[in-house]
């Protein structure tokens, strides 16, 4: 029986990983739940698992959610960053799955490796911006961090087995996102309703624009680089529309190994929590005779300068990538509030990182001071804006 804190209980991951832990209720339990402002859907969550403890964002969604919960079903209830702390390190937990949007994940998921607790990882952003931090407190304490993001599982998965070092590289793949074939002229007007619409996944808001900007392969190719141990030149991108081959790796003699699935991420959340095991989670097979035809090719990186940014960030590394990081989640927001068109987005993080002077990140206060100044450096550029 693992013991489950979920940080990002209400979000597209969040929900999902309920799921698998109400189908298998003898293998795992729910003891704390972190979520933003979505109290109603909490509500329900905390009548079905009954936690031992919440948290939510601010000190007056605790209130309300108090005034909210029968006295019989209260758990604990705490908010803001120490409360996900809190419960990131509950004595209860076991295993935390990180799926807090943005940078808000960092603190309570490195407070949760200091204090023992294995990860299940879907918050990227906390290895971009402090990826040699958070492996190597991984690394002193003995914990796992084991990713959710479907194309860092499929790489765990075509890592089993396989000598480290007759690897010669992976392949991350890409859907390329809702604006594929667009031009840079047709990109200029689209909107965030259309930008929201992937082809293939269903995710939160966020993340579903860094898939339309490509933010989202640069993030992961950050995070792949710390969470295998690789060089940048051992990663590369390629465009799958078709998203059922989920990343490959590529060993010495030629081989390459590759994880297919249908796109739902039950699999790998699942995944992460069963590890080595596959475990059955209800979703139908994946019919190849109907998939028919599987291509692949490379990123534009002028029409999707978003991830030529994120490349160079990487290259760059220290505090560049979480500036990246930064300016990317303010200039994303303001995209969704229509404060800025989509190619907007690029520019924003690009003036970013050209005013900034890089420097190493000694422990995570570095890395949040540097967050702190990307995201004010992007809203004051967000703010010359119509």
């Amino acid at each position: 029986m693992k013991n489950i804190t979920l940080l990002g209980s209400t979000g597209s991951i969040g929900v999902n990983a309920l799921k698998i832990i109400a189908h298998n209720p003898d293998r795992y339990r729910a003891v704390a739940l972190a979520a933003g402002k979505n109290i109603d859907l909490l509500l329900r969550q905390i009548r079905e698992f009954r936690p031992a403890a919440v948290s939510v964002q601010d000190e007056s969604l605790a209130e309300e959610l108090k005034r909210s919960v029968p006295t019989q079903e209260m758990p604990a209830i705490y908010f803001g960053s120490d409360g996900a702390v809190r419960l990131a390190t509950l004595d209860e937990a076991d295993t935390v799955i990180s799926a807090i949007t943005g940078a808000a994940g960092l603190l309570p998921t490195y407070e949760a490796i200091k204090a023992g607790k294995q990860i299940a990882l879907a918050n990227k952003e906390t290895m971009v911006m402090a990826g040699d931090l958070v492996m190597a407190m991984a690394a002193k304490t003995g914990v796992s961090v084991l990713p959710i993001d479907s194309e860092h599982s499929a790489i765990l998965q075509s890592l089993q087995g396989h000598p480290k070092e007759d690897l010669l590289r992976i392949i991350l793949t890409a859907s390329g996102g809702p604006f594929r074939d667009f031009s840079l002229e047709r990109m200029a007007s689209v909107t965030p309703e259309q930008a929201l619409n992937h082809p293939n996944w269903i995710m939160g808001r966020k993340i579903s624009i860094d898939s339309a900007t490509m933010m989202n392969k640069g993030l992961e190719t950050i995070e792949a680089k710390w969470l295998f141990d690789l060089k940048m030149d051992q990663i590369e991108i390629l465009i799958h529309p078709q998203s059922i081959v989920h990343s490959m790796a590529e060993y010495k003699d030629g081989s390459i190994i590759a994880q297919m699935g249908v796109p739902d991420m039950l699999i790998p959340i699942s995944y992460s929590l069963s590890f080595p095991h596959h475990n059955g989670n209800g979703l139908p097979h994946l019919d190849l005779e109907e998939i028919g035809t599987l291509s692949f090719e490379k990123p534009d990186l002028n029409r999707f300068r978003c991830l030529d940014l994120a490349l160079k960030a990487a290259a760059e590394g220290r505090s560049m990538q979480t500036v990246l990081n930064g300016a990317n989640e303010i200039a994303v927001d303001a995209f969704l509030k229509n404060r800025i068109g989509f190619l907007d987005i690029p520019a924003v993080i690009e003036k970013a990182m050209d005013s900034h002077v890089t420097h190493r990140l000694e422990d995570v206060e570095m890395v949040i001071e540097a967050d702190r100044w990307a995201r004010e450096k992007a809203g004051e550029l967000v703010s010359r804006y119509r």
